[in-house]
């Protein structure tokens, strides 16, 4: 019998620990096509979230999928998340935290490929996405 994955515990506890502290939680993702985010603000297959409560709307973190409700814009949007597609969780305010492997599973995102949004964003405005405050996030490595 195979043993589950310790990853989603894992980012449930690092999660946890940083809303304890204070710290705002926020997960690295390795986007794919049963990732759904907005594909607007995916740079280089990769998406960085706030998953802090002050950013998130009915969390759900559970052992497959990370599901919640943002507002990108201003405008609430429904995302989901491969907990194997999770490449790190950390704090903003410090870096500490954990990185962890992408899963095998392959289901490419290809960046040219037409994405269906949950709200179509005007062509006459492009997205700019906001760079957080305090300058680049570090990883700690945890042993």
């Amino acid at each position: 019998m195979e043993l589950p994955s310790t990853k989603p515990y894992l980012l449930r506890a690092i999660w946890e620990w940083c809303c304890d502290n204070g710290f705002t939680p926020y997960i690295a993702v390795q986007v794919d096509a049963r990732t759904q985010v907005p594909r607007e603000f995916v740079r280089d297959g990769q998406i960085v979230l706030n998953l802090g409560p002050d950013a998130t709307n009915k969390l759900q973190m559970g052992n497959e999928l990370i599901e919640f409700q943002a507002r990108f814009g201003g405008v609430a949007r429904e995302l989901s998340v491969p907990v194997g597609q999770v490449s790190a969780i950390y704090a903003r305010e410090n870096g500490a935290g954990m990185a962890f492997e992408v899963g095998d599973e392959a289901f490419p995102f290809d960046e040219d490929e037409e994405a269906v949004p949950v709200d179509e964003v005007p062509e006459d405005e492009p997205p700019s996405p906001s760079r957080p405050e305090g300058g680049r996030p570090k990883l700690q490595r945890v042993k």
